[in-house]
């Protein structure tokens, strides 16, 4: 049996206005650490009160310090696009679950609790990834060496396992079947809601100016009952604009393009969104 670890690389920004950046096994005692500890030699020791401006967690410790080493090499505008980006993502995931539940896909999404947090229903997830391609983007012009953008005959489905360390491969129905992952009525209904979502957003997004490219969801089940179980921000999918094709998605910041933050924040204005910020 694997045993998961708990490993937090954090940005805390300190009462100076600069940012640290560390990882940990105990966030919280890190943080009352840095508040209150007594090490004069400690880079946060003269200046708290510190506030976590963010973190994520690992299973793996070296992918945590890699992550943190690669953090650190940012730039101070770098590193705040990547906080701004929890804010605008956590109220835009909750406008799209509600815009799906108002047409008729059930999601676990229940409610926002501020501007950070979102409460949810508790479920057994499928080690699944969803993944629809309007368009070819990203991994499938790696893998099939396809032109980025090319507009595909019909809606692409495919699974991908959920397993950071393996990347995430590509499997079929005979896969998970075989390994227990899903049954075949699970299988059907989470193909056939999949479509449904990639119906009702990329209505929503072409009415408004933007074509929805790719996106991945993930699902999870509570009795015989599954429910959409995954967030839907441009951190996870790809959005371009209709007329000039512009990247309005994840790929701002995996590409360096910049303006990572403002462009999700273009993509809400669209939508009608009033995204407010802390």
């Amino acid at each position: 049996m694997k045993i998961a670890h708990n490993y937090f690389v954090y940005i805390l920004k300190c009462s100076d206005k600069s940012y640290y950046t560390r990882v940990t096994n105990d966030l919280e005692r890190r943080i009352w650490e840095h508040n209150n500890g007594e090490n004069t030699l400690a880079y946060t020791f003269k200046k708290n009160p510190v506030i976590l401006k963010y973190f994520q967690r690992f299973e793996d410790i070296s992918q945590a310090i890699a992550w943190e080493k690669q953090l650190k090499g940012w730039s101070r505008k770098k590193k705040e696009a990547l906080m701004g980006k929890g804010s605008v993502n956590n109220q835009f995931n909750a406008f799209i679950m509600d815009h799906l539940e108002k047409n008729g896909v059930e999601t676990h999404h229940i409610e926002v609790l501020n501007n950070n947090d979102s409460l949810v229903h508790k479920l057994s997830m499928f080690p699944i990834e969803c993944v629809i391609r309007n368009r070819a983007s990203g991994s499938i012009c790696r893998r099939l060496g396809t032109e980025d953008g090319l507009i595909l005959e019909s809606p692409l489905f495919e699974f991908f396992l959920k397993d950071d360390e393996l990347g995430d491969p590509l499997i079929n129905d005979e896969h998970i079947l075989s390994f227990g992952w899903a049954t075949r009525h699970q299988i059907d209904e989470m193909k056939l809601l999949t479509y449904k979502v990639n119906t009702i957003l990329s209505k929503l997004f072409l009415d408004s100016g933007l074509i929805l490219v790719d996106f991945k969801v993930e699902f999870g089940v509570t009795g015989e009952k599954i429910l959409l179980a995954d967030e839907f921000t441009p951190d996870g999918c790809r959005l371009w604009d209709s007329e000039t094709l512009k990247k309005m998605d994840k790929d701002r910041f995996r590409q360096g393009l910049g303006d990572v933050v403002e462009s999700y924040h273009q993509v809400a204005d669209r939508l009608g969104m009033n995204i407010k910020l802390d």
